[in-house]
């Protein structure tokens, strides 16, 4: 096998694999994601998916409770599909399957 064509097998996802620990590394300390380290030892361990798991708990340091649409158990639920969801949606309302009455309610 030809030197170069070594190099570039080897060479090239090396190069990127520690372009993205370094990356983590000088990263992690500057958005405060503690202890660094940690970061960097998770990306050189387990490569690309390392740097994702960083990426991804990187952003939950922006998280704003206030914007998320999803706080308090609210699912945007298509009228359409309204009847076959155990969930309720917005604007519906249903009683829950825990509000509606008992069967013998029902025979009175």
């Amino acid at each position: 096998m030809s030197t170069l064509l070594l190099a570039a097998i080897v060479g090239v996802p090396l190069a990127w694999h520690l372009g993205l620990t370094a990356f983590t590394y000088y990263d992690a300390d500057r958005v405060g994601l503690e202890p660094r380290e940690k970061w960097t030892a998770i990306t050189f361990c387990i490569p690309i998916f390392g740097f994702f798991i960083y990426l991804f708990e990187r952003s939950e340091l922006s998280y704003d409770p206030e914007s998320d649409p999803y706080r308090g158990n609210n699912f945007n639920i298509h009228p359409s599909r309204a009847d076959d969801a155990p969930l309720r949606s917005r604007g519906d309302d249903r009683l829950s399957p825990d509000d509606e009455p008992d069967e013998s309610d029902r025979r009175e």
